[in-house]
This record gives structure tokens, sequence and C-alpha cells, in this order.
């Protein structure tokens, strides 16, 4: 592949600025080139590309094509930078009148080196705020894709878009759709700008000559004006990629907004470079009514509890570094009885794993759908508290809680990664990666937080391709208790086979599913209303609809022993997930005492449960209202 770098613009107007200023900061950088002009923390913008372009010998050539006025400076930098001089392309102008134009001279290199390969071309005197981003991607991302390649980033607020080339891109193909060169605010709804940095294929080439030929004016012979022409009236696929930092041409500005930008570029990145450390939660969750139909294109209310927490630190470090958190994923021990007994206890997989398959997931998702990352490695620990295998959905938070760390570090946002989307990443990394069985509900709820009512009716998932949920406000639940087993591999869980009967068009699993969406959408209208006792027959019935079709073998004699025990004294109980811990609520705080002493005395840990919510935002940072949705589907067996 080739590379051609774009510096033969004649700016007049930075460089008159720079001859008038009275200040002297700017005395030697009279009649210097703009691309050799100090950039962010001083070094010269041409020297950042040429850098980041001889670094891994991504390119078999690299040419520059600049003016006769601005050779000589130009000859003198790449002797100083081991740039081969013989790779300089003079396009013969000397003043702005005479220019040719950025795709006249990206053609005249054509020529002029015999290019006959497909061709990567970006300008020279470009600013940008994170000097990090590696190339690679992009040429993997050009490769991957059957057309050409435009990179685009998303414009600060303060920033025009009659300044810009805007692009409007398909979201699920990354296909550019429309190319407006500076469109009026009112045109496009768009904030995507694109900037010269494009990949064309070899077999594109030939369409430079045709634009020049249909554009004559000289004004008309930009990029912007050919990336308009080849995306809006030729059939040519070209493609978009996301880079998460902001780009300024400064070919056209004048002094103070070259300061302006230099300024900006520059505390953003100290912003960065302040961002040493970054710590991001998911909480455990509760199944406060419906599951497991979630899995059954039923419908459920969740809850995530302040109680229990999954916590993910990431910090910058020379190498990717994860560590092992020594009381999940223990490497020493006090004796081999030791090493048996925790490994009975806790099994054989920690943590580790979650947030290693999260990390591989993670740069899967950003390399296949267009999204370039910094190149900054980091180092990544996790704390939990969650207890293991009562099916609080302590593997989802970890790996919930290591995605919100990975998009701060890398400045992605919600429209990087849609928050409809992130709960199918999440359980795409512990399916695909890990073979963890378990559905969206979990993940749906950590990633937004609070009380969701979720519906995975199956003419909703088809139509949309998730399910529609609904945040309720927390303070409408009433007080609630939570208890799980001390030791979970004492549980005596056995595998079912509800799954394959429901595939099969068995009618009790059918109508029981339907049975358990119909129990929500009653919870969902006791708790508005405030009737907790009503909200107490629904759970106990949904526990006892689940026992019906599962089977107590399935359940398990221990899961069986705390429901029995909540009813004795007169609570309601069901499973919080899929076993290993209940949720119950008791309105007679008598009777409540006298039930948690009991199941103390048996083993079992009880805990009043503490909700956790957020400000719910839908994926526009809208507030999460009926007809907000994200993607909800599955149940948990963690």
């Amino acid at each position: 592949m080739i590379c051609i770098i774009l510096v033969a613009g004649h700016g007049i107007l930075l460089e008159k600025e720079i001859k008038k200023d009275s200040s002297g900061r700017y005395t030697n950088l009279q009649g210097v080139p703009k691309a050799l002009l100090p950039g962010v923390g001083g070094r010269k913008i041409l020297t950042f590309w040429w850098d980041a372009l001889n670094t891994r010998q991504l390119f078999s050539d690299v040419y520059l094509v600049t003016n006769a006025d601005k050779y000589k400076h130009f000859e003198r930098w790449a002797t100083a930078h081991d740039f081969p001089v013989e790779n300089i392309v003079n396009d013969g102008s000397t003043t702005f009148e005479a220019r040719l134009g950025s795709v006249a001279d990206f053609e005249l290199v054509l020529r002029n080196k015999r290019v006959n390969d497909d061709v990567m071309v970006v300008a020279g005197d470009m600013l940008f705020q994170d000097q990090k981003f590696d190339l690679s991607q992009v040429l993997d991302y050009f490769k991957l894709k059957d057309g050409e390649l435009a990179i685009y980033y998303e414009m600060e607020p303060s920033e025009r878009t009659e300044s810009r080339g805007i692009v409007e891109v398909e979201k699920t193909t990354n296909r550019i759709s429309r190319f407006l060169e500076k469109p009026a605010a009112d045109q496009t709804s768009s904030r995507l700008a694109s900037v010269v940095f494009y990949c064309f294929r070899r077999k594109t080439l030939e369409t430079f000559p045709q634009f020049l030929a249909q554009h004559p004016d000289v004004n008309s012979r930009v990029f912007g004006q050919y990336m308009s022409w080849l995306v809006n009236e030729t059939d040519l696929p070209v493609y978009g990629m996301k880079l998460p930092t902001g780009f300024q041409l400064i070919g056209q500005v004048g002094l103070a907004d070259y300061e302006k930008w230099l300024s900006f570029f520059s505390s953003k990145q100290y912003e960065q470079a302040a961002r040493k450390v970054i710590t991001a939660r998911a909480y455990a969750r509760i199944g406060l009514i419906g599951n497991p139909s979630d899995g059954f294109y039923g419908k459920t209310i969740s809850m995530t509890i302040a109680n229990f927490w999954a916590e993910v630190t990431i910090s910058e470090s020379e190498r990717v570094v994860l560590t092992p958190n020594p009381l999940c994923d223990p490497t020493q021990f006090g004796s081999l009885s030791d090493l048996h007994c925790q490994s009975r206890k806790e099994g054989y997989l920690g943590g580790l794993r979650l947030i290693q398959a999260t990390c591989k997931k993670f740069y899967q998702y950003c390399s296949t759908r267009g999204i370039a990352l910094a190149k900054r490695n980091f180092t990544l620990k996790y704390d939990t508290n969650i207890p293991r295998q009562v099916g609080l959905a302590g593997s989802s938070a970890i790996v919930t809680a290591t995605l919100k760390c990975l998009m701060q570090f890398f400045n992605l946002t919600d429209k990087d990664l849609p928050k409809p989307v992130q709960p199918q990443f999440i359980l795409d990394v512990e399916q695909e990666e890990l073979f963890i069985t378990a559905g969206l509900q979990d993940r749906v709820v950590q990633v937004y937080e609070g009380l969701v009512y979720m519906d995975f009716s199956k003419d909703i998932m088809e139509a949309q391709g998730h399910g529609r949920y609904e945040w309720i406000d927390p303070s409408r639940a009433p007080p609630l208790w939570l208890a799980y087993l001390s030791d979970p591999s004492d549980s005596g869980r056995f595998h079912s086979n509800v799954r394959q009967r429901f595939d099969a068009g068995d009618k009790e699993v059918l109508d029981a599913m339907k049975t358990f969406a119909d129990y929500t959408d009653q919870a969902r209208v006791s708790l508005e209303a405030g009737d907790a006792g009503k909200l107490a027959e629904l759970m106990n019935m949904n526990f006892d609809l689940r026992r019906k079709i599962y089977g107590d073998a399935a359940v398990g004699q221990k899961n069986l022993q705390m429901v029995e025990i909540a009813r004795l004294h007169g609570s309601a109980v069901k499973f919080c997930g899929s076993g290993g811990a209940v949720v119950g609520l008791c309105s007679d705080q008598n009777n409540l005492v006298q039930m948690k002493r009991q199941l103390q005395e048996e083993g079992f840990v009880v805990c009043d449960i503490i909700p956790y919510t957020s400000t719910p935002t839908g994926n526009n940072g809208t507030d999460l209202l009926p007809g907000n949705t994200a993607d909800s589907h599955g149940n948990d067996n963690h």
C-alpha cells in the first residue's frame, strides 16, 4: 500500500498573521509552512504523521506533494527526519491563485510515481487531539471492507457543520450514505465530520482523472467535493471509520484559530493524562418477578442492589496487564488441604478470565465496527463482594464494569457502543468466549441500573431485535430481604429439560411462560399502586409455578429449605435468579425477625436489600420511560 501526504496548499492567512504578530512569540515561525508548525506537545505536525506512518513499515512507499514556494522547507525537513527526498513531488505552483487543488495534487503523484496500488491519503497540516491512535487499525478495517474508507470524528459542540465535510453513516454496515460538503446546520442532523484522511482501492484511482475532467474549476478540485461526488453520484461503496479524537485542518485558518485549536487539543490531552485512574462499578441484581420467562419470550422485573458489587479499575501503563484478585484468582495456598478446600468451594474459574475475554471482545468489536483505538496500554484490576454461584449475576457484573472502564479509557461514548447493544456485548463475552449459559435480562438491568420492567414478547423481539423495557421508580418497591447459601457447592442443583420442552412446543411449558409474563404485568400494576400484598401473592405464585415445571431436583434441597422457612413465617419468597439466593417480602416485622433468626441458625446468610439506582437514561440520554428500548432477553445461571 502507498501513502500520499498532502502539503501543497497555499494557506496565506495564517502565514500573514504570523508575520504581522507583534508579540514576538512567532518570530521563528515566519515563512514556515503550516505542516511544519508546532502541533500538540510542540512536535511539528508533519513529523507526527511521518513517525506514525514509518513506525511499523505499513507502506511500501510514502510520498509527499508540496508546492514550489515551500519546497525547500520540506526538503530540509526530509533530510533531518530520514524521509527520502526523492519521494517529494513538487507541483510547480508558487501562489494561491496558481494552486492546483488537493485532488489535482494527489493525481499528480499518481502519474509522477506511476502508482498502481491501494493508497492512503492524509493532509499533513492537520492538528489533532490524540497522537496515539494506531494506523494499523485503519488499514485492517480498510482491508476488511470491499470499498473506499473515509475517516471521521464526532465534532465538538463549538464546531459548525458549515466548516466541515459531514458524513451520514449507516449504523449496521458503516457505509456512508451521504457526504455533504460544509452543509448548513438544518441540512443534516449528523455531527460526524470527515477529514482529509482516506483509503482508496487501486481500481478506484481511475476515477480521479474522470473527476478532474468534470470539474475544471480549481475551487471544486478539493477532496471534500471529490468525496461528495464519489458517495452521492457513483455506485462505489465508501465506508466510514471513526477515530476517537478531534481533527482541525489549519489550511485556511488564522492565527487566533490556530492558537485556539492548539490550546484546545493540548488541554484535552492534559485532561486525558490527568485521568490516570478510572474506576467503574456494576451491581448485583434480583429478579423480582417473571423469571425465568425472560429466556422464553416472557416478561420480567429486575432491580440492581447496592449490597453487592463488582468494581474494576483501569490505569495507563507500559504494557497491558491484567491483575489477578488474590481472593478470586488465588495462586498461593497455605497447604494442599487449603488448595483442596478453596477449589471445592470456589471452583477454578475466577474473574480474570472475564476481564481478559472482555478486552478481547472489546478490541474485536471496535475493529469490526470501524472504531480506531488509541495506542494506549493499561493495567486492569478488579474486586467484588458478590457471592459466587448463587444467581446474583456476579460474572456479568465484572464484565459490565470492565466494559465501562474500557469505554472511558478509550474515550468511547454510547454513540460508539450504544446502550441497547451493550447488554448483547456483555452476553457475547460470556457465551461466545467462555461458554457460560446466560441471557440478556441481567445485563440490561446492570447496564441501565435501577428497577426495570422488561417485555421480551416474540413479536417485539422479532420486529426490533431486542425487548422493550421501562423504568419503574425504585421507591415504589416495598422493603425486601435477601437470603443465600453460604456454601453454594452444596446446593444440589440439577440440569433441567425446560429449554428442550419449550423448543419442542410442550404446552405445559409454553403456558407457564405466558403465566409468568402475566404475573409480571400484574406486579407492575401492584408496584405502581403500592399494593405490597398483591405483589407478595404474585411472588409466591411465581415460585410455585417455577417449582412445578422445573421439579424439586432442579430447584435443589437447600433452596427449598430457604423457601419453606420463609413461608413458615408468612413471608413471600422466590428465586433471585437461577437458584442459590431468594428474595422475599414480609410485612410483619415480628415474623421477619424470627424468620431471619431461623435462616441464620440453618446456616443461610440474610440481609436487607438496599436498592441501587442511577438517573434513568435511554440511548440518546433521554429519560428511560415507556417507548425507550434496549436489548433484553434471557436468564442468568450464575
